[in-house]
């Protein structure tokens, strides 16, 4: 971490999200956001001192809620929660991912309205700027009331407990922070509430899986505008008319994208005069209808997940006074994740789309009836099989990711003896994005081998500038498929470009809500 963040409660940017889920920076909160913590902390102790019963502060949780504690016990009743809610199971959460988690949860208790001390937001700030990372099990959230069992094994870390990743070595918490020069915590009334309540993992997830789309994005754009060559497609699809007498800002901005990419190609200039294609397949032709919807849905999905990552959604949340209204604690619902819930199934139906229609130029491509290129696209078709089965592969994952599409957040389990009646599953709903992205990565590294096979084929004939450039990078470490040979190491090679975002056209940050 070379440069410092200053993170401003609830005017967070996507571009710094992504900074922050990058491991490029280091976080700083503005000095006036202590003033608004250390009010709604005293808020609290307020309340304790008159002795009223207040939901989280002085009662149990949950169906426990009626359940009056005594004030000796309340710092007790913090550990319990937070021993008692470490109940996640799976394999950790990657680095980047609780990165992410651990900065939304500092700037959603930094606005001020989570009855927390600053001392504690400071350490968990301290952790996140040493480098520490919270062993966070990946299974155990329904999205509501917040990721409580997820956000525990966070909290874990705070208070000396659990498990550390420092240094990429796992260590138990309490070696890893004095190892930092970090002390354990201990919680008062209302903090492990408000540390474990909210939607930080499934916005964090969500936001990782968008951000990876991104990735996608980018690399199938440039795979299809190959593929357009290599099948010896039309241009004249993505004539700006075309798409200005429609109107949606996503296609015409795909468009666009396809005509830059293509322009100059000299395979194009080969085939404009006597053509006998009267019109090309839809997975040549529609791109920008279909790639424009997706990247339509994918602003919607950052606009939604933008507004999450600045919200507080603890429970309950403490609104000083002002315009004459005394100090109040409202126990509401904006741990309630159904808006990520349905942001990441939109982006589960973006991601499955830009996967199947690539899927479908890899089939186009192989067809010698359609593409007009060797059968398979391999010289001595027969004897050598080609990319026969590598389309095979892209199939399977496509129909793979068909099913993993369903939406999650239509189903809902009752929950804590009926009291938390319906919830988002939006935990689930934006973790199964990995392996949707994963799958989709893996299919359009297919396309781009045969893509750059059929483009070979065509030689003298060169195409446009900024795809020979992509083809040129392709062939550095993929070369010409002459005879068969084990091709799973390069589809791996091109998976791994596509995934880390290598590959991009127009600006590399395409989301911008």
């Amino acid at each position: 971490m070379t440069d410092t963040l200053m993170l401003e409660p609830g005017a967070v940017d996507l571009h710094q999200l992504r900074r922050i889920w990058r491991g490029e920076v280091a976080l700083a909160l503005p000095v006036q956001a202590e003033a608004a913590m250390d009010a709604s902390a005293a808020i609290v102790q307020a309340i304790i001192a008159q002795g009223a019963p207040a939901y989280g502060i002085n009662t149990g949780f949950g169906k426990l809620a009626k359940t009056r504690i005594a004030d000796e016990q309340l710092e007790q009743l913090q550990r319990n929660l937070i021993l008692s809610h470490s109940v996640g199971v799976g394999e950790p959460l990657e680095p980047r991912i609780v990165r992410l988690v651990m900065a939304l949860k500092i700037g959603s208790l930094a606005r001020g309205y989570s009855g927390i001390r600053t001392r504690v937001v400071k350490a968990l700030l301290g952790l996140f700027n040493a480098g520490l990372i919270p062993h966070i099990p990946e299974q155990g959230s329904v999205g509501a009331s917040g990721d409580l069992a997820p956000l525990s094994h966070m909290t874990l870390a705070l208070i000396g407990e659990g498990r550390i990743l420092a240094h990429g070595q796992w260590l138990p918490a309490a070696q890893a922070l004095a190892q930092t020069g970090l002390a354990p915590i201990h919680l008062a009334a209302k903090e492990g509430l408000a540390l474990i309540n909210g939607t930080q993992v499934s916005t964090a997830l969500a936001l990782h899986g968008l951000f990876l789309a991104e990735h996608l994005f980018h690399s199938a754009v440039l795979a299809g505008a190959m593929s357009v060559d290599a099948a010896k497609g039309s241009d004249a699809p993505f004539d700006p008319r075309v798409h200005e007498i429609r109107g949606q800002p996503g296609q015409t901005r795909a468009a666009h994208m396809y005509r830059t990419l293509l322009a100059g190609s000299t395979i194009r200039k080969s085939h404009i005069v006597a053509d006998d294609k009267v019109q090309d397949p839809y997975s040549l032709r529609c791109q920008p209808q279909v790639m424009g919807a997706a990247l339509d849905l994918m602003e919607q999905v950052a606009r939604t997940l933008l507004i999450e990552a600045n919200a507080v959604t603890d429970n309950p949340l403490v609104f000083p006074g002002q315009d004459g209204l005394p100090d109040q604690v409202i126990s509401a619902g904006n741990f309630h994740a159904e808006p990520v819930a349905f942001a990441a199934d939109i982006l589960a139906l973006a991601i499955a789309e830009i996967g199947g229609l690539s899927e479908r130029r890899v089939a186009l491509l192989i067809d010698a009836s359609i593409s007009g290129l060797p059968p398979f696209l391999v010289p001595a078709a027969g004897l050598n099989s080609g990319f026969m089965i590598a389309h095979v592969t892209a199939a399977a994952l496509a129909s793979e990711n068909k099913s993993l599409a369903h939406p999650a957040s239509v189903d809902s389990l009752p929950t804590s003896a009926n009291q938390e009646d319906h919830v988002s599953m939006a935990t689930f709903a934006a973790r199964r994005l990995v392996p949707m992205v994963r799958n989709t990565a893996h299919i359009i590294g297919i396309e781009l081998m045969c893509a750059a096979q059929g483009i070979d084929f065509h030689a003298p004939l060169k195409t446009s500038a900024p795809l020979q450039a992509l083809h040129q990078q392709i062939r550095k470490e993929v070369p010409f498929y002459r005879h068969d040979r084990l091709l799973a190491p390069d589809i791996e090679t091109l998976y791994h470009h596509v995934m880390d975002g290598s590959y991009t056209v127009d600006q590399p940050e395409l989301l911008t809500p």
